[in-house]
């Protein structure tokens, strides 16, 4: 049940294999408050601004829900490429209503199209759950 509510809460736990893997806006964080862009200095603290400020991010993480356990890292695919993923989970657990929920990393057009699958471009299909929260658009 904690993993389930973990997953649900929108906001990515990393483990291994994807820790080193993303970015913070390809996660959400700007949009939970995860990453500030006023003060500080961190590492990756450079592209992590170029990505915000040139706009030019293309992945988001949005929750799904399927038939079968994915692994972390396991790639996602979209319907516009069957040979390149269009993104990864993240994190993933048993749902209390019956099968499973993840979080996962995508390609926003992939997101948008809604036809997302696992492993492969024939996979197990990922509907596409709403976010706990709403996502900054500026970017």
């Amino acid at each position: 049940m904690w993993d389930w509510s973990e997953v649900q809460s929108g906001v990515a736990t990393l483990s291994m294999p994807v820790v080193d893997a993303f970015v913070p806006q390809m996660l959400n964080y700007e949009s939970i408050g995860g990453v500030s862009f006023k003060k500080g200095c961190y590492p990756g603290q450079e592209v992590v601004a170029r990505s915000q400020f040139r706009g030019t991010l293309k992945r988001r993480a949005c929750l799904v829900h399927l038939a079968e356990l994915p692994s972390v890292g396991a790639p996602i695919f979209g319907p516009d490429d069957a040979e390149q993923p269009a993104g990864t989970v993240v994190q993933a657990a048993p749902s209390p209503l019956g099968g499973f929920d993840a979080l996962i990393s995508a390609q926003t057009s992939a997101i948008e199209r809604g036809d997302l699958r696992l492993g492969v471009a024939q996979g197990a299909l990922l509907q596409v759950l709403p976010l706990p929260y709403p996502l900054l658009d500026d970017i």
